[in-house]
């Protein structure tokens, strides 16, 4: 069954995803990598993803993107952007929104950057939408190099990327994803190749620019405290699937779908007593290959049932601005939304 109606917000959705299904083709088969994800990016929020590796988060964050390999077929749903559809927009169209439109800060920071030219003319080249003069563009660089903490950016501006600190280059990323001033920024698992106090600093700065230049971001992550700390809405995903969406705060203080308890007892910074033993979720992420039945999550979930392996779960609302899939809030006689 699939969510028509959306969960309402009182702001505009510069990204609306609505049943979106997508396959990689393999040899063994099709794997079934995004199912039924229906996904609000509400004007100027932080929506974090969140769940294991595998979940499909930087699946979904590269389809918004179109950046998916030759053997990914999105099979049913839409992907609309500022009222226009992407999945509907030819090639050229569609790669005229990136680096204007559509900004993005990749995963590794040490591998993100053309490693043979200078930083000055990637943030030059980046700006190619702008109709102004190379000094004009440079200048904006070296500006926007300064409010990301780079030291001496008139000089260093002309420097490889090599002669900086992976701290230092995901700044310059950060710089660089956000000189063009999109409406959606798509951040990719953007700290994870940072040390604790860097993505501290780097979360509290890409805070900082968030609010000053006003877009929406998609955040990505696996990082539960991260997202708490940064975001105003979080899914939760598990194997393909949104499991639980909705306000940061409720998804934290009352996580309806068991998943989502589960992920939030592993969390060490919840551990109150010491330990030597970290709290994992018993069993692994399944296989995606061939059609599934039921709930993705039944076996490894302590509460599931046998209404869990003949149906699919609806999604249900939780209070005024959450939803979960889970046969047990049906159990609860919740109204499905």
């Amino acid at each position: 069954m699939r969510r028509e109606d959306p969960i309402s917000h009182t702001t505009s959705r510069p990204l609306e995803i609505r049943g979106l299904d997508l396959d990689f083709g393999t040899p063994r088969g099709r794997i079934h990598a995004l199912r039924n994800i229906s996904l609000d990016v509400p004007a100027g929020q932080v929506v974090g993803i969140v769940g294991e590796s595998g979940s499909g988060k930087s699946t979904l964050a590269y389809a918004v993107l179109g950046l998916l390999p030759e053997n990914a077929d999105v099979t049913a749903g839409s992907i609309v952007f500022e009222g226009r559809d992407l999945l509907k927009m030819s090639a050229p169209a569609r790669r005229s929104l990136l680096g204007d439109r559509l900004s993005m800060i990749f995963q590794d920071p040490m591998t993100a950057l053309n490693p043979v030219r200078t930083i000055q003319s990637q943030m030059i080249d980046i700006q190619h939408h702008e109709q102004s003069s190379r000094s004009e563009k440079r200048g904006r660089a070296i500006d926007m190099l300064n409010r990301v903490g780079i030291p001496d950016p008139q000089s260093r501006i002309a420097a490889y990327p090599h002669h900086f600190s992976g701290g230092m280059r995901q700044r310059i990323c950060i710089a660089m994803a956000l000189l063009v001033r999109p409406a959606l920024l798509i951040a990719d698992e953007p700290t994870t190749a940072l040390d604790a106090t860097l993505e501290v600093q780097i979360i509290h700065l890409l805070k900082d620019l968030q609010k000053e230049i006003g877009c929406s971001i998609l955040f990505v992550s696996h990082h539960l405290g991260v997202v708490a700390e940064l975001c105003d809405r979080v899914a939760v995903m598990y194997a393909g699937e949104v499991v639980e969406q909705g306000a940061v705060r409720d998804i934290f203080h009352n996580p309806a779908h068991p998943y989502t308890r589960a992920l939030l007892e592993c969390d060490p910074g919840r551990i109150r007593k010491k330990t030597r033993t970290l709290p994992t979720i018993p069993g692994e992420v399944p296989s995606l290959l061939g059609g599934k039945r039921g709930c993705i999550f039944r076996q490894r979930c302590p509460q599931a049932f046998n209404r869990c392996a003949q149906e699919n779960p609806v999604e249900y609302r939780i209070g005024v601005d959450q939803v979960a899939r889970c046969h047990l809030l049906g159990e609860e006689r919740l109204i499905p939304a």
